[in-house]
């Protein structure tokens, strides 16, 4: 029973969204491809961009669980062949541990900036439906009108030339809802994986940061005893 009340709401939908678009115009086919883009876009988007994915629980309770000045030689085995986001920023870290603090440091930034267009990659075409889906819509709507009235006082009847009027503007109009109908709820997704990248990379940002001063710790120390000259007594 319950199945085949969802078969028949199904049908009804498709049948509503079929009638829209022959309604619409020809310019409710980009439209309908912009839909069709955004909403394959946001799947793509959402499997890549799970934390699981981006940050896996093992990597980041490895670093949280290291003490200061610790051998990272378990880490180093265990980000050798992930290929998570935090993995990669990870391994530039540990590759270049042996030099200077100011150098890793500066590299892993580069690192992660590479990784923030990696997770951002896709969000652009988001952006940019967000934007044309409405003006779509409204040139459809536009193109409409200027059927309608192009055919205006053609009939016979003044009556049955307002109906057609009417009819026309309504079906006109399908083209800007069908318009916003796209952009709204894409632009709530691009909203929230933009958020979402710039959460992760924050977090990855502050995960490495505390593995590099685990690995630099007592480092300065040392290095300042070895550099250190000694005075003669007169």
């Amino acid at each position: 029973m319950i199945i085949a009340w969802i078969i028949a709401e199904t049908a009804g939908i498709v049948d509503v969204v079929l009638g829209l678009l022959s309604r619409g115009g020809l310019f409710m086919w980009p439209v309908l491809i912009c839909s069709i883009v955004s909403v394959t876009v946001m799947i793509l988007r959402g499997l890549a961009l799970r934390r699981k994915v981006v940050m896996p629980a093992a990597i980041e309770s490895e670093i949280e669980r290291m003490t200061p000045g610790e051998n990272p030689e378990r880490l180093s085995r265990l980000v050798y062949h992930d290929p998570s986001s935090l993995a990669r920023i990870t391994r530039v870290a540990l590759q270049h541990v042996r030099g200077p603090r100011s150098e890793n440091v500066e590299v892993v930034q580069t690192r992660a900036r590479h990784e923030m267009v990696r997770l951002e990659r896709g969000l652009i075409i988001l952006e940019v439906i967000v934007g044309i889906a409405p003006l779509l819509g409204l040139i459809g709507a536009v193109s409409g009108l200027v059927h309608v009235f192009s055919h205006l006082g053609l009939s016979s009847g003044g009556g049955s030339d307002t109906r057609q009027i009417a009819l026309g503007i309504a079906e006109a109009l399908n083209a800007t809802v069908f318009g916003l109908s796209i952009a709204v709820p894409t632009l709530v997704g691009f909203t929230y994986f933009s958020r979402k990248v710039e959460v992760m990379s924050v977090e990855m940002e502050t995960l490495v940061v505390e593995l590099i001063n685990k690995c630099y710790y007592g480092r300065a120390t040392r290095e300042q005893k070895t550099v250190q000259i000694p005075t003669s007594v007169a």
